[in-house]
C-alpha cells in the first residue's frame, strides 16, 4: 500500500505546517477541508491555494451543519469575538471561540476518508502550549479517539489501526514558525484571524497567538506586509486579467457593430 495520509487542513498556518511535515515525510496528502459555517470564510480559499502548493492528490472540501448548532463565536455572529486574553494558561475560562466537539467531528470524518482512500495517518495541526484552551487539541484527546477509531472502524478491527499524527503537539508558536520555515511553507497563502475581514484584526486570540510566534522566531509575518505575497499578487494579476478580456469583449463588440448592416 502506497504512504498515503489524510491532512485535516484548514488553511491556518498551524494544519500548513502539519501538511508541510507529512509531505517531507515522503506521505502522498489526501487534503480535508470543513465548512462548517465559519465567520472567519478566508480560510477556505486559503486551504485550497495550499492544497495546490502542497500537491495534494485529492482535496475534499465538506460542508457540514456544525455552524447550525451554534454554541461558538465562530459561528454565531450574535456572539462577539473576544479580544486576546494573551493565550490560555488554564486559569480562565475556555474562550467563546470554542467550537463545541469540532475536533471530535472533523477527525471522524478524516477516519472515515482515511479508510475510503486507504491512508493509514491522519495529520491534525493542533497544538497545546501556545493555544486557546480548546479540549480537543490536547494528547489526551487525540490518543482516545486514536482508540475509539481502532475500536470502531474495519481497518482498526483488522489489524491495521489509524494513526493519528500532531506534530506540533508539544511545539511553541514561534517553533512552529521556524520549523514552517525550514519546510517552505508559504505562510502567505495561511489565515488565522477569527474575525474574518480583509486584513486581520491584530485583535483576537488567534492574531495574538500567530503575532507572538512571528515575533519571538524574529520573522516578519507576510499576511501583514501590505501590498505583498502571492495573495496581492494574484488579485493584481487576476485584476488586469480581467481588464484584459473587457478590452477584447469592447473591441470585438465595436468590430461586430462595424460589420453590421443597416
Amino acid at each position: 500500500m502506497d504512504k498515503r495520509a489524510v491532512v485535516l487542513l484548514s488553511g491556518g498556518m498551524d494544519s500548513a505546517t502539519a501538511a508541510a511535515v507529512a509531505r517531507s515525510n515522503g506521505f502522498e496528502l489526501y487534503a480535508l477541508t470543513f465548512d462548517y459555517g465559519q465567520r472567519h470564510r478566508k480560510e477556505l480559499w486559503c486551504a485550497r491555494a495550499l492544497a495546490r502548493f502542497f500537491k495534494a492528490r485529492e482535496h475534499r472540501v465538506l460542508r457540514i451543519g456544525l455552524g447550525k448548532l451554534g454554541g461558538s463565536a465562530l459561528t454565531d455572529r450574535a456572539i462577539e469575538v473576544p479580544d486576546a486574553g494573551g493565550g490560555w494558561t488554564g486559569g480562565r475560562p475556555i474562550p467563546a471561540t470554542y467550537v463545541p466537539a469540532r475536533n471530535l467531528v472533523l477527525l471522524s470524518f478524516a477516519a472515515a476518508y482515511a479508510e475510503t482512500v486507504g491512508a493509514g495517518t491522519v495529520f491534525i495541526g493542533a497544538n497545546a502550549v501556545d493555544y486557546s484552551g480548546y479540549p480537543d487539541c490536547r494528547s489526551e484527546f487525540l490518543r482516545a479517539f486514536e482508540e475509539a477509531a481502532r475500536l470502531g472502524t474495519k481497518c482498526g478491527v483488522s489489524g491495521r489501526p489509524l494513526r493519528v499524527e500532531a506534530p506540533l503537539l508539544r511545539l511553541s508558536k514561534a517553533q512552529v514558525v521556524r520549523l514552517g520555515a525550514s519546510l517552505l511553507v508559504p505562510f502567505d497563502l495561511t489565515w488565522s484571524c477569527y474575525r474574518g475581514g480583509k486584513r486581520p484584526c491584530r485583535r483576537c486570540d488567534s492574531c495574538h497567538l500567530r503575532a507572538k510566534g512571528f515575533e519571538e522566531a524574529g520573522m516578519v509575518d507576510p499576511v501583514l506586509e501590505e501590498g505583498s505575497g502571492r495573495k496581492a499578487q494574484g488579485a493584481r494579476d487576476e485584476g488586469a486579467r480581467r481588464k484584459a478580456q473587457g478590452a477584447k469583449a469592447q473591441g470585438g463588440r465595436r468590430k461586430g457593430q462595424g460589420g453590421m448592416r443597416r
